[in-house]
This record gives structure tokens, sequence and C-alpha cells, in this order.
């Protein structure tokens, strides 16, 4: 399989990847190439926000991610209670990316933040077309 057979195989599988470049054209066309502006992440994030949001979540500027991850495990099936969410990973990729400050390492964990963002519209979207399929009208 050739790396464009490969790359029309996983949007085929993924249709949402559609969707996530047609946002991307969409936000292009409101707002401009923005890719001048900085990461903001890494020690750079730190600078930017609100002390007092900080002391009020009881989050401290070293450990934002190791935080996350906590929240991740406390709720896994694996070590924790079983309660794990979409938010969980999500909060806990999102943590990772934004404390980076290397390029290549950022752009590694945004692209995990990218693929749990679309599993989670995978999943939403299932959950909904089967509530239709069986009449129930519940999402979980």
């Amino acid at each position: 399989m050739t790396a464009v057979e490969a790359r029309l195989a996983a949007v085929e599988a993924h249709p949402v990847v559609l969707e996530l470049a047609e946002e991307r054209t969409r936000q292009t066309a409101k707002h401009g190439d923005q890719s001048h502006l900085p990461d903001g992440t890494g020690a750079a994030l730190w600078l930017s926000m609100d002390d007092d949001y900080i002391r009020r979540h009881g989050i401290r500027r070293d450990n934002l991610a190791a935080w996350a991850k906590s929240r991740t495990d406390a709720a896994s099936q694996s070590q924790g209670d079983g309660s794990i969410t979409f938010e969980h990973i999500l909060t806990e990729e999102w943590a990772e990316a934004i404390a980076e400050s290397d390029p290549d390492a950022l752009r590694a964990e945004l692209v995990q933040v990218a693929a749990v963002a679309v599993q989670w519209i995978e999943a939403a979207d299932l959950r909904a077309a089967l509530a239709v399929t069986t009449g129930e009208g519940e999402h979980v």
C-alpha cells in the first residue's frame, strides 16, 4: 500500500477527518493565516495564566500534566474506579501538549489531542446513530 493509499484508507475509516479539513478551511477564511501565532506552551503558558485561577483549581505550574494523568488513572478501568470519560483522556492529552516547549514533542502531543477528539466525535456519532436505531434518545 502506498502512502497515498494509506491516507485515503484512513480518511475512509474515519470520515470525520473530512469534516476537520472543512472546518480548517472555514477557520482560515474567517481568521486568515494564523501560522505566525506563538505556541504559548511550556513556560510561556504560565506567563499568561491568571494566578488566581491556578490557586482556585489547586494546580501548580509545574504539575499540570501530572495532575491530569492522576485524574485519568483514578478513573481508569485498570487502576481506578472505572468512571473514566473522554473528558479525562482529552484533558490529560491537552495538559501534556501545553506543557511541551520542544516543537517536535509538542507536535506529537497535538496529534494525540486531535486523535482523542476524533475518537470522541466518532463515539458521539455512534451513540446518536444507535439512539435513532433503537428509539432511545438518551445520550451518555
